[in-house]
Formats: C-alpha cells, sequence, structure tokens
C-alpha cells in the first residue's frame, strides 16, 4: 500500500498506528454523538428509542473498543 502526503503507519509507541488512533479518535467522537442523541432522545420522552440506542452504544464500547461500559444515560441513579 503505497503512503500519501508523507503518513505514515508507524507505531505511537503503544503499539498502534497512526492510522488506527486515528479510527479511534473518529470512533470516540462518533460516540459522545450519540451520547448527545440519546440525552435528547430521554429529554423528548423518547426512552425506549433512547434505550435501544444505549445498548448499542454499550456493545460498541465493550466488543469494538474494549473499554468498560459506561452507565447507560437512560439509567436513573
Amino acid at each position: 500500500m503505497a503512503e500519501s502526503k508523507g503518513e505514515s503507519n508507524e507505531s505511537n509507541g503503544k503499539g498502534r498506528s497512526d492510522e488506527a488512533e486515528r479510527y479511534r479518535q473518529a470512533a470516540t467522537e462518533a460516540l459522545e454523538m450519540l451520547d448527545w442523541c440519546i440525552g435528547y432522545l430521554v429529554g423528548t420522552r423518547k426512552e425506549s428509542i433512547a434505550a435501544q440506542l444505549a445498548k448499542n452504544r454499550a456493545h460498541l464500547r465493550k466488543r469494538l473498543m474494549h473499554e468498560p461500559e459506561e452507565p447507560l444515560p437512560t439509567e436513573k441513579e
């Protein structure tokens, strides 16, 4: 695979390539946007939709990003 514009797939010292780190950052930002959407749906009394999205969010964090689950935004403390 050719490298463009001087970019490389070198390790960043954590065992991940720069490209993998960019994908991880994009996924993290997408999850933050999903959090906002879930909060909005809860605020507009669409709890069932928000709850399902929150379950999907938890699955993405745990299985794909290998991060611990966070409390669901739809859970009440």
